[in-house]
């Protein structure tokens, strides 16, 4: 028999993340020695929260008044899973940034956004397995759903959409890294929490190839290029531009700073002479 909403969906949520929390705490007193298998499960039971606990925020977006309930989660969780799971990006998106800069080794990269994806279809079967038990009331049919499609404009806005909002997210990542990590996870729960708001009944606002494929497998397999381009691509092409461009102006505003100290030292030696 199923029970109330709103506060069965909490109760499961707030389960995925004492569990997780548990496995991460484990994985780090037991696998401290074997780096690579450490990395792997970390990155992988991390992501596994994100994607278990936003398959179920999905479900909860009508629960009135709306949108103010669905906001609310969205940002109380985002702050949870940025207070918890410290450490983890969560996002290939994020993963590339280190392997861009050299931080990070490419097979190191690649082991992480292997586990972010292992998480994605994992988090998938494991929610699906517990909406298939309807012991809840958000979960009534919610199997029966198939592709229940976030894209609701053309494909090229769409991936506009996505490709500006990543862009946005990782300019703001970066510019946040100096603010104190207490307040830095509120602003960008804020900030994740304001592009759900704005785009959100347009593509779903994911820009996060992992959660995408989590939340809307149904949707690659049937149009596998479409989803592709808007929902992987794009968020990748955005943390790339971000990229590119910080590193010109760097480079750019150090050879300023070059060229001026030299003219700065030609100047003084003509003084002197």
């Amino acid at each position: 028999m199923a029970v109330g909403g709103l506060g069965s969906s909490l109760l499961l949520m707030s389960g995925v993340v004492v569990s997780v929390g548990l496995c991460r705490r484990l994985a780090r007193r037991r696998l401290r020695s074997r780096p690579l298998l450490f990395a792997f499960l970390l990155e992988m039971f991390s992501t596994f929260q994100v994607c278990a606990c936003t398959n179920e925020l999905s479900l909860l977006g009508d629960v009135e008044p709306k949108p103010h309930t669905a906001l609310t989660l969205t940002y109380g969780f985002t702050v949870l899973h940025g207070l918890t799971l410290a450490g983890s990006t969560c996002n290939p998106c994020g993963t590339l940034q280190p392997m861009w800069g050299g931080g990070t080794s490419l097979g190191m990269g690649g082991l992480k956004i292997a586990a972010q994806f292992v998480a994605a279809v994992l988090a998938r079967v494991f929610m699906h397995f517990i909406w298939s038990l309807e012991m809840a009331e958000p979960h009534l049919g919610a199997l029966s759903q198939g592709c229940s499609s976030p894209m609701q404009t053309t494909e090229m806005q769409a991936f506009c959409i996505e490709l500006l909002f990543s862009v946005v997210f990782q300019l703001a990542v970066l510019r946040a890294e100096s603010v104190n990590p207490k307040y830095r996870v509120h602003l960008i729960a804020l900030l994740i929490t304001m592009l759900v708001y704005a785009g959100g009944n347009l593509t779903g606002a994911i820009f996060n190839p992992a959660l995408a494929f989590s939340l809307h497998a149904d949707c690659f397999y049937g149009k596998f290029l479409s989803y592709a381009l808007v929902y992987w691509l794009a968020p990748c092409l955005g943390k790339f531009v971000i990229l590119y461009v910080f590193k010109k102006v760097l480079f750019s505003t150090w050879f300023i700073n070059q060229e001026l100290r030299a003219l700065y030292l030609r100047v003084f030696d003509f003084c002197i002479k």
